[in-house]
Order: C-alpha cells, then sequence, then structure tokens
C-alpha cells in the first residue's frame, strides 16, 4: 500500500509544478485537464501525508519510553496509544481511498422516477420521491433541474426526469436504482384500507457531448403540443418535442418548456445519458443484468426499499438496515441510508482485493 501512495504523491508533486508552468497556464484546456487530475487525488496525498506525520511521532514517542524520566514515559505511553488508533483508522481510510473509483462518480445525475403498481397512489408516490431526491439534492447543495414530467390527473406523477448537478451526485445516488415501495391508506381509498404501491428509480451518470456522438441522420425528431394534468401544462403551440434515436429505438419526450429549442436541449440530455448507460452496460454484461433485476417493472416483488407509513418506518432490504423516521427521511435526510449503501459496497471491494 505504501508504494502505491508513494506514486501517487510523487504524481501529485509533478501536477503541482506543471500547474505553475507559464506554458501549460497559457493552455487553458492542458490546466484544466491537470488540475482536475491534481485535485482528485489531493484526498488520498492529505491522508498520505497526515498517516507519515502518525508513524513519525509513534517512533518519537517509542524513543521517549526509554527515557529515565517517569513523567516523560508516561506522556510518552499515552502518546502512543493515541496515535495507535489514529495510525488504524488511517490504515482504513487509505485502503477505501486507494479502491478503483467508478469512473461516474464525479458526474451530475439523471434521475427517472416511474409509477409502478399502484395506480394513481404510486403516481403520488412517485411525486413523494422526486420531492424527497430534490430536498436531498438541496441539502448537498447541489443544483436541480426538471427535464421531463408526465403528470397524473390528481398532481402525481406518471413519469418525472430531474437533473441533479453537484460533486460526487453519481457516487451519492447510484444506489438509488430499484424498484422503491410504499405502504400506507391512500388519499383515494375512502375505506381507510392500507394499500401497497411502487415506483421505478432509475440513476445515470449525464453524458457529456464528448463522451456520446450522437449522428443527428440518426434521429427522428416530431414536435407536438404540450398536454397535461390542467391548463398551466398545455399550450397551443408545438413546443413539445420527440426524439427517437433510430438504431437503438430509444425515445425521449420533453414538454414542459415553452420554448420548443429549449425542449429539444433537455431531450437531448436525456438521450445521451440513455445511450452512455446502454454502452456501458454492453461493455459489463453483468452490472446490467443486476441493474435490469433492481429496476425491474415496479411489481412489488421487486423491491430494494420500503416505506412504511403506519409505522413511521424505511426499511433498505439490500443491507437490512431498518429507520424510524420515515417523515425525515423523505424530507431528504437521506445521508444514513446512503452512508450505509457506500460502506457496504467499500467492504465488499476491498473483500473482493483480499
Amino acid at each position: 500500500m505504501i508504494d502505491k501512495l508513494e506514486i501517487i504523491e510523487q504524481k501529485y508533486e509533478e501536477l503541482t509544478q506543471l500547474l505553475s508552468d507559464p506554458e501549460i497556464i497559457n493552455d487553458q484546456t492542458r490546466w484544466q485537464r491537470h488540475a482536475k487530475q491534481q485535485a482528485g487525488m489531493t484526498e488520498i496525498v492529505e491522508a498520505f501525508r497526515e498517516y507519515k506525520g502518525v508513524l513519525q511521532g509513534i517512533d518519537d514517542a517509542r524513543a521517549m519510553l526509554d527515557e529515565s524520566d517517569r513523567e516523560l514515559q508516561e506522556m510518552a505511553s499515552l502518546e502512543l496509544d493515541e496515535l495507535s488508533g489514529r495510525k488504524e483508522a488511517l490504515e482504513q481510510r487509505l485502503r477505501i481511498l486507494l479502491l478503483p473509483k467508478d469512473p461516474n462518480d464525479e458526474k451530475n445525475v439523471i434521475i427517472e422516477i416511474r409509477a409502478g403498481t399502484g395506480g394513481e397512489e404510486a403516481g403520488l408516490f412517485a411525486g413523494d420521491l422526486y420531492r424527497m431526491y430534490n430536498r436531498f439534492a438541496d441539502r448537498q447543495g447541489w443544483r436541480t433541474e426538471l427535464l421531463s414530467a408526465n403528470y397524473t390527473d390528481i398532481g402525481g406523477f406518471k413519469e418525472v426526469i430531474v437533473l441533479v448537478e453537484g460533486q460526487g451526485a453519481f457516487s451519492k445516488l447510484k444506489f438509488e436504482s430499484g424498484v422503491h415501495r410504499v405502504q400506507r391508506v391512500p388519499a383515494t381509498e375512502s375505506s381507510g384500507r392500507i394499500h401497497t404501491s411502487a415506483a421505478t428509480v432509475a440513476v445515470m451518470p449525464e453524458a457529456e457531448e464528448v463522451e456520446i456522438d450522437v449522428n443527428p441522420n440518426e434521429l427522428r425528431i416530431d414536435v407536438f403540443c404540450s398536454s397535461g394534468a390542467g391548463g398551466q401544462h398545455v399550450n397551443k403551440t408545438e413546443s413539445a418535442v420527440r426524439i427517437t434515436h433510430l438504431p437503438t429505438g430509444i425515445v425521449v419526450s420533453c414538454q414542459d418548456e415553452k420554448s420548443q429549442l429549449k425542449n429539444r436541449e433537455k431531450a437531448m440530455r436525456v438521450l445521451r445519458a440513455r445511450l452512455l448507460e446502454k454502452a456501458q452496460e454492453e461493455q459489463h454484461g453483468e452490472l446490467a443484468s443486476v441493474r435490469k433485476s433492481m429496476v425491474g417493472s415496479g411489481d412489488r416483488s421487486e423491491r430494494i426499499r420500503t416505506y412504511n407509513f403506519p409505522q413511521g418506518r424505511v426499511t433498505d432490504h439490500r443491507i437490512g438496515l431498518t429507520l424510524h423516521r420515515l417523515e425525515t427521511i423523505l424530507d431528504g435526510d437521506l445521508n444514513e441510508v446512503i452512508d450505509g449503501l457506500v460502506a457496504t459496497d467499500q467492504a465488499e471491494k476491498m473483500k473482493a482485493m483480499e
């Protein structure tokens, strides 16, 4: 591990010198590339330097144990205990930082939420999930943008697509893909019976134009009048856009903007994300099958998380985590759930590397 860390630190120092080179500074493309690469190393280099400081401190404390002064020996013993604990914690942190990184982790994400089993109640639950992710993004200091929405008659969503922009967005939200299940008395239920409904969530990294080269000749673009639940969602001009990618059959629609140009731009962002996801799934067949089983059809039997209103609890079935604070989670306080999923993923990766 030490050898790897020393190589990384050496590269970091080389990049630091390059970033102050006038020739590099005058070439902003190269400068930004080097700056991004260095930024990705900063956390691990800082941790490694702290680790080396702790090792030096341990050596110094051990040397003090040989002193004849009893008081100095006691101080050295206490310091040694403290530094040994810090050493173990830093070694664990460094092992995690050295794990292979998902190249998509720092990207923005596109979240697609679709109502599944449960009719109108599933649409209302899709709306709850949409608000939950928006509030979580707000807590992280991220920006969200509604890309597309297909409303139900009572204020829910048949489908809603949102862009989340922020550092590390994909790294935190990628485990949200799957079927989310809700158990509650629906607003549409007059007899007070508890119903079970579901919505599917798909989280995709946003693709940059340089990553996905879309040939305009392979697109069929249709325009039509917007439609929806209520007058505010309807206009009489052909501003809505439907883009079909002919080679794959992927279809994306967007009608939330009054401008046809803006709708087209948003639809293209979603299309590029779906094409990137498709390309990555084809490269990693095993991951593709896992994702399909996670997202599924929205059926009640396929679930990653359950939101139980009568008991006020949320359970993530993948890691066996149950929290009795449903309201705060739906208000965007997802950190405990996400941290648990990230920690489990890291533990599995470390086990695989042993």
